[in-house]
């Protein structure tokens, strides 16, 4: 499909790709991973044809077409939203005109080559989604959040990750055969995370993405590819997998160059010792050159690794917040409506809802950052806060320094600490005299998180806390989460992360709050068991568009489908026909050698002659063990295919 031929590309002078080469298979689920600045981007930029190279070659099939989602940077405006995503159908556009003209010319003596072409193209039409265009744009839409109150809303009215919601759905419209995604669940809610996963794990072609969340990348990937100094390393399995067998791979590299260092070692040593021995001087010219063919193997450094706990919280009381009555909006809009809720010591909460049902909102309420419009706010006894705002990294000041910055929120007996603490989140030497202004989003972040540690809390509000963060740092933020001894109120729209710290899920929906014991993944067994299928959006999945009456050139489609569906059972079922007829064959010929074999064994003639009857023997075992094999095969397939459909 793509294959990528002694590909170099740098930048400032340093090889993010490095004489790589690597193919690209149909139907591959591929996702890409490494630190920061390795090249993941780079790379996807490659495929999509975007950057050029200093070295090597891009081939790809005629047939291959492309589509890349970078992380942000798209707008759309000119259209409402449904006609904007629609025109993604430009290639089905263009058959259907073909068609149209094609039935203007129609008559009694119309060519045949004009009707086979005519055949041909209906057929296309049919297969790439040509009857079910709007349907299918509906689909997409609710899958990704968009209700149906937003397909007529000008595209220029939605801000930030909408558009790229849009250009998502225009995407996915499409097709391609290769479909390049940068990041694409960092701007859904879990509600449109899951979908977007069930659609990515169902894909028909090839699939390269890169994504900072664990859940997502374990239930879509098939594989992963590890960029690292340039080079690509390929793992089976998804993310979970990839972990393992990268430890595996590493401690393997380790051993292997502890061995050739010791090599190296002696040959350098003998080299040095004989250096000027003229009796020695072939052998040491033999050792020289023996060591320049030497590839010196390279071994991934430890990944630097965030290592933090939280301070001892202080010992509160047995509630933490409480929320009577509370209703608030902004303007004449009401977010919230008579909402009542309590924080238990302890408790670790989870606030789950669609992007704007008011879970920053609800949030922001029981921080005390904003005052209820009708309703009280309760604190708990001896309460110390401290709250994590989604927008927490645009609090700092852009004019000062990482240090500056923590050592202007840090209480007096902090100061001395400071270091330390900033080496714990990647601030190393003099990083901690950058500027603020020169930070990218995730050490923005790093550094917020680092000042929410100054002083002890026994009630942590995270709203959103991994935004802009890599795997290794979700991870270290998970593991000090988990060893936290305080109360927790949390917003994420990562799933592995909701699934492994909530014991206790609150749904922001309707103006209102539902509450659910356990985590994010027993809350939706618990919602589906209701006959809820919001969260996942299988119910669009499922229906192909939302409540209105299916049209009837979709119910031609499904008839057309499931009549497709038809076909290939029948195909598989003769399929297994046949394979059942050579595997009863096949049992046939082998009976007939092992009855052979036995004759020839009894022959008296060879009754002494054991190399003989030894090799007889053990040619005997393996027709035995390859007729057991095809009895279990013949038997699995009698269970599907009875003798009686044997025609």
């Amino acid at each position: 499909m793509i294959h990528l031929r002694q590909v170099t590309k740098q930048y400032a002078e340093q090889n993010i790709l490095n004489c790589v080469t690597w193919q690209l298979n149909a139907g591959e689920r591929i996702g890409l991973c490494g630190e920061n600045g390795a090249g993941k981007t780079t790379l996807l930029r490659v495929l999509a044809g975007e950057v050029g190279l200093e070295k090597g070659f891009l081939q790809k099939t005629r047939e291959t077409t492309i589509g890349y989602l970078p992380q942000s940077g798209l707008k759309h405006a000119g259209q409402n939203l449904f006609d904007e995503v629609f025109c993604a159908f430009d290639e089905l556009f263009i058959i259907e005109k073909e068609l149209q003209q094609i039935e203007s010319q129609l008559s009694g003596k119309t060519a045949q080559s004009i009707l086979e072409r005519y055949a041909l193209l209906q057929e296309q039409f049919r297969r790439e989604g040509g009857y079910s265009m709007e349907a299918e744009v509906g689909r997409i839409l609710m899958g990704l959040g968009f209700s149906q109150e937003d397909w007529h809303k000008p595209c220029a009215s939605f801000y930030g990750g909408w558009q790229m919601r849009i250009a998502l759905a225009k995407l996915l419209i499409k097709k391609p055969t290769l479909m390049l995604l940068d990041e694409p669940t960092n701007h859904l809610d879990l509600p449109a995370r899951n979908w977007l996963e069930n659609y990515l794990a169902n894909y028909p072609h090839t699939l390269v993405l890169v994504s900072h969340d664990r859940f997502f990348l374990d239930q879509v990937v098939t594989k992963i590819v590890e960029i690292w100094h340039g080079h690509l390393t390929e793992y089976p399995g998804n993310y979970s997998r990839y972990l393992s067998e990268r430890n595996k791979r590493i401690a393997a590299l380790r051993a292997a160059k502890h061995q050739q260092d010791e090599q190296i070692n002696k040959i350098e040593t003998f080299i040095e010792k004989f250096r000027f021995n003229a009796n020695k001087a072939a052998l040491v010219q033999s050792r020289i050159k023996k060591l320049k063919k030497i590839e010196r193997i390279e071994v991934p450094p430890e990944r630097k690794r965030i290592n933090f706990t939280f301070p001892p919280s202080p010992k509160g009381g047995q509630f933490a917040v409480s929320l009577q009555d509370v209703s608030h909006g902004y303007d004449t809009n009401w977010v919230l409506e008579k909402v009542n809720l309590t924080i238990e010591r302890r408790n670790r909460v989870a606030l789950v809802g669609a992007n704007g049902a008011g879970k920053s909102t609800l949030m922001r309420l029981l921080a005390g950052v904003e005052t209820p419009k009708t309703g009280h706010r309760t604190e708990g006894v001896n309460l110390h806060m401290a709250f994590f705002a989604q927008d927490q990294a645009m609090t700092l000041d852009p004019d000062l320094t990482v240090l500056e910055q923590i050592t202007q929120k840090a209480p007096f007996d902090m100061v001395p600490k400071l270091r330390n603490l900033l080496a714990a989140f990647l601030f190393h030497a003099e990083d901690v005299h950058k500027k603020i202004s020169f930070l990218s989003g995730g050490e923005k972040n790093r550094l917020a998180l680092a000042i929410l540690l100054l002083r002890p809390a026994n009630l942590l509000l995270l709203d959103e806390p991994t935004n802009h963060l890599d795997l290794a740092s979700k991870e270290v933020l998970l593991d000090a989460l988990k060893e936290y001894q305080g109360t927790l109120v949390f917003v994420s729209h990562d799933r592995y992360f909701v699934d492994s710290l909530s014991d206790r899920i609150i749904e922001v929906a309707g103006q209102g709050i539902a509450e659910y014991d356990g985590n994010y993944g027993e809350f939706l067994r618990i919602k589906a068991s209701q006959g809820d299928q919001s969260h996942s959006r299988l119910r669009v999945e499922q229906t192909g568009e939302s409540p209105e009456q299916t049209k009837p050139t979709e119910q031609k489609l499904r008839r057309s489908t499931l009549h497709a569906e038809r076909k290939a059972s029948r195909r598989e079922h003769q399929r297994r026909i046949r394979e059942l007829d050579q595997t009863e064959t096949h049992i046939e010929k082998i009976e007939k050698e092992i009855a052979d074999l036995d004759g020839q064994m009894h022959d008296p003639s060879i009754a002494t002659d054991h190399e003989k009857l030894g090799a007889l023997a053990e040619q005997l075992t393996g027709l035995q063990v390859e007729l057991e094999k095809s009895y279990q095969r013949w038997e699995s397939l009698q269970a599907d295919v009875p003798l009686g459909d044997k025609n």
